[in-house]
C-alpha cells in the first residue's frame, strides 16, 4: 500500500472511531426502527385492506409527517440516517482486513450498500420534510418505464430484478444463519435478553428477505411482461401479496417479522459495534 493510500486509510479510520459521529448513527438506528415499526403497521393495514398509502419505507416516513412534531422528528431521522450512511462508507473504504480476504470483501461491499440505502432513505426523508408527494413505488415505477423505453431496457430491469431477489434471498441467508451477531456486542447484553435479541434479528432479516425476494420477481415479471407498475418495490410485492387469500397471512407474518427488526434496531442502537 503507498503512503498516500496508508494516510487516506489512517485518516479515514480515525473519522470512523469518531464519538459524535458514534452517537449519531446510534441514534439513526433508532429512526431507522421508528421506520420500521410505522412499516410494519402499515403492511399489517393493506393485509386487511385497510390502508391505501405506500407499503414501504417511504410510506412510513410519510406517516410519521402527518404526526405533530413529525416533520421535526424527520428531519432528526434524516441526520441520524445521514451519519449512518457516512459510518458505513468508512467501513466500506476501511474494511477488516486484506483485499484478498473474501469474506471481507464481501462484508466491505454490503457496507457500502448500507451506505447508499441510508442515504437514500435520508433524502427521501428531507424531500417529505420538504413536502415533496411523490412516493418511492412511483419513482420505482417511472424510472422503470424510462428504462424499458431505451434500446435493452427490458433486459437492465429484468437483470436489475434479479439481483433484487438474489439480495433478498441472500438477506434470508443472513437472518437464517445468525451472520449478522458478529456486528454486536453479544457480551456485554444480559443474558436475559441475548436470546431474545438474535431471534427479533432472525426474523427481521428473514421477513425483510422474503419482501425483497417477492419485490425482485415483480420487477423481473414487470421487464417480461412491459408492466412498470409491478415495478414499484416493496410496495408492489405487498400488495401483490394482499390479492391473495394465502397471500394476507404471509403478509401478516412479513409485517410481523418486520416489527420485531424495528425492534431489533433499537437494541443496535445499545448493542452495535460502531
Amino acid at each position: 500500500m503507498s503512503t498516500a493510500a496508508s494516510n487516506v486509510k489512517h485518516h479515514a479510520s480515525r473519522a470512523a472511531e469518531s464519538k459524535p459521529l458514534e452517537y449519531l448513527a446510534r441514534g439513526g438506528f433508532i429512526g431507522y426502527g421508528i421506520i420500521h415499526l410505522l412499516f410494519a403497521w402499515i403492511a399489517l393495514q393493506v393485509a386487511f385492506g385497510g390502508s391505501g398509502q405506500d407499503s414501504d419505507q417511504g410510506g412510513a416516513l410519510q406517516e410519521i409527517a402527518k404526526q405533530p412534531f413529525g416533520k421535526t422528528l424527520l428531519i432528526v431521522i434524516a441526520v441520524g440516517l445521514g451519519a449512518m450512511a457516512i459510518w458505513q462508507a468508512f467501513e466500506a473504504a476501511i474494511g477488516e482486513s486484506g483485499p484478498k480476504d473474501r469474506r471481507a470483501m464481501a462484508e466491505r461491499v454490503l457496507n457500502g450498500a448500507r451506505a447508499i440505502l441510508y442515504t437514500y432513505l435520508a433524502w427521501n426523508a428531507v424531500k417529505v420534510v420538504q413536502g415533496a408527494g411523490t412516493s418511492m413505488g412511483d419513482s420505482n415505477a417511472g424510472m422503470t418505464a424510462g428504462l424499458m423505453d431505451s434500446s435493452g431496457g427490458r433486459i437492465l430491469v429484468g437483470l436489475v430484478g434479479l439481483i433484487v431477489l438474489g439480495v433478498g434471498v441472500g438477506m434470508a441467508i443472513y437472518g437464517y444463519k445468525k451472520k449478522f451477531t458478529r456486528h454486536l456486542k453479544t457480551q456485554e447484553m444480559p443474558a436475559g435478553t441475548r436470546k431474545p435479541i438474535i431471534r427479533l434479528g432472525m426474523a427481521g432479516y428473514m421477513s425483510k428477505g422474503t419482501a425483497y425476494a417477492i419485490a425482485g420477481l415483480l420487477v423481473v415479471s414487470a421487464a417480461v411482461n412491459y408492466d412498470p407498475e409491478k415495478a414499484r418495490g416493496l410496495d408492489a410485492a405487498l400488495k401483490t401479496l394482499a390479492g391473495y387469500s394465502w397471500g394476507v397471512w404471509l403478509l401478516v407474518l412479513i409485517a410481523a417479522g418486520i416489527a420485531a427488526f424495528g425492534v431489533y434496531c433499537l437494541a443496535q442502537s445499545k448493542y452495535r459495534k460502531i
